[in-house]
């Protein structure tokens, strides 16, 4: 299996998302999965999918949530930050996740769509006192056991968007949009240009329409 990024990371990343998950969960008391889902579609999740060292290694978690809430909010007033050595459900789903983020390679945005963060959190017991392996068996379980339609039907629809009024602005025929959504074909195969031009109607980045993106 090929991972996200270099092993040599993979600690500092488990303890970056450990705090960064902790201070919003615990000391912010911000809702679960609206934070989890500020979190998968900022920048630095993207950063860190890339296993950039400037973020997992050189940026503490709590300094990478205060940016991710102000990017969002300005006017946020945020908590002062607080140093416990105590391990809450909060701060082990972070660093539980941040392995299987590298283990598996998936995106954050992909991981949350079919788990929410509530539910990894929920984990917590007996997870935390078992193998780490063990957990990534059981999320890896639950997601492959969990079909969503695909990235392009989902933004089409939320967009208000149908197969025929896509295909007649992006120039996609109907009948490969259909194969796509379908999953008869398979559009990270696509030729770039048509993932482009159905991206460019739908008003997303391309790696949105991809249901397995390489980092």
């Amino acid at each position: 299996m090929i991972h996200a990024y270099n092993n040599i990371y993979v600690t500092d990343a488990q303890r970056f998302l450990a705090h960064a998950f902790d201070y919003a969960i615990t000391d912010c008391k911000l809702d679960v999965d609206t934070f989890g889902y500020i979190f998968a579609s900022s920048n630095i999740a993207k950063e860190m999918e890339r296993g950039n060292p400037r973020i997992i290694s050189g940026m503490a978690g709590e300094e990478a949530t205060i940016k991710i809430l102000k990017d969002v909010n300005p006017g946020i007033i945020l908590p002062d930050l607080f140093f416990s050595q105590s391990k809450t459900p909060a701060y082990w789903a972070g660093w539980a996740l941040a392995y299987y983020q590298w283990f598996t390679a998936r995106s954050f945005k992909d991981i949350f769509m079919r788990i929410p963060l509530s539910m990894i959190i929920e984990m917590y017991n007996p997870y935390h006192e078992i193998d780490l392996v063990l957990f990534v068996e059981e999320l890896e379980n639950r997601y492959k056991s969990v079909v969503l339609d695909t990235k392009l039907k989902m933004i089409r629809e939320a967009r208000g968007v149908s197969q025929r009024k896509l295909a007649e602005i992006s120039g996609v025929t109907k009948r490969s949009i259909q194969l796509y959504e379908q999953r008869v074909n398979d559009i990270d195969k696509a030729q770039a240009q048509t993932i482009y031009k159905l991206s460019r109607v739908l008003g997303c980045e391309i790696e949105d329409l991809l249901e397995n993106p390489q980092f």
